[in-house]
């Protein structure tokens, strides 16, 4: 693999996936160039979407009545040294796999699974995604890990208590990325920049991010 940045986030689009009952996102032309009625001078678009739409991050507000909102986050913690771990189980992230990554403090996690390799295959919403166990959850906590990433909508299954996995994590101060494409990148050490739009007050915001081979 070369040195270029490779970009894990996922197009946001008519149509993509997002999670069942949010609004759909949705962008659309309301002043277009080729428009030969309205003659108009300038391509002007006007997109709808929630907070958590894509590639997102959510803020520990997201679930925490008086947590931080995704503007009070240190711009540190998703820029710098991150490590992509590729997870072989095809339900869930649990201890027993992740005791053999030794998991350090401060450290930025970015989870592989197969959801990389099929889930964005199709825009329709996969309901047996891979997710992170409330153990794991519980254990990543213990590990004092600063971020994690994971590459599908979000980091609780849909059947899975989605609440309890998303506290136990942003409880423990750790921020929270959701919507990645992983498949361009193997396991390993990269540096990570994802910054999440600056909205003011917001319980999360739609991100870009990027990884480069350290």
């Amino acid at each position: 693999m070369n040195n270029e940045w490779i970009d894990i986030s996922i197009y946001n689009k008519n149509g993509m996936v997002g999670w069942p009952g949010d609004p759909a996102f949705s962008i659309k032309r309301i002043s277009d160039m080729d428009d030969v009625d309205k003659k108009c001078d300038l391509n002007v678009s006007l997109i709808t979407m929630t907070s958590h739409t894509g590639t997102h991050m959510d803020a520990p507000l997201h679930w925490i009545r008086d947590g931080k909102s995704i503007d009070e986050m240190p711009l540190n913690t998703t820029v710098g040294r991150a490590r992509v771990i590729e997870i072989k189980d095809l339900e869930s992230i649990k201890v027993s796999e992740l005791k053999d990554y030794g998991l350090s403090r401060g450290e930025r996690i970015l989870f592989k699974t197969q959801n990389s390799r099929t889930r964005y295959k199709t825009d329709e919403f996969a309901r047996d995604f891979v997710y992170i166990s409330i153990e794991a959850a519980k254990h990543i906590a213990q590990c004092g890990v600063l971020m994690v990433g994971v590459d599908y909508m979000s980091v609780g299954g849909f059947q899975a208590d989605g609440r309890q996995i998303h506290l136990a994590l942003l409880e423990a101060g750790i921020w929270i990325i959701e919507g990645l494409d992983l498949s361009q990148a193997e396991a390993g050490v990269y540096e990570l920049i994802c910054l999440p739009l600056r909205l003011r007050g917001c319980d999360g915001a739609p991100a870009r991010a990027i990884l480069r081979k350290a």
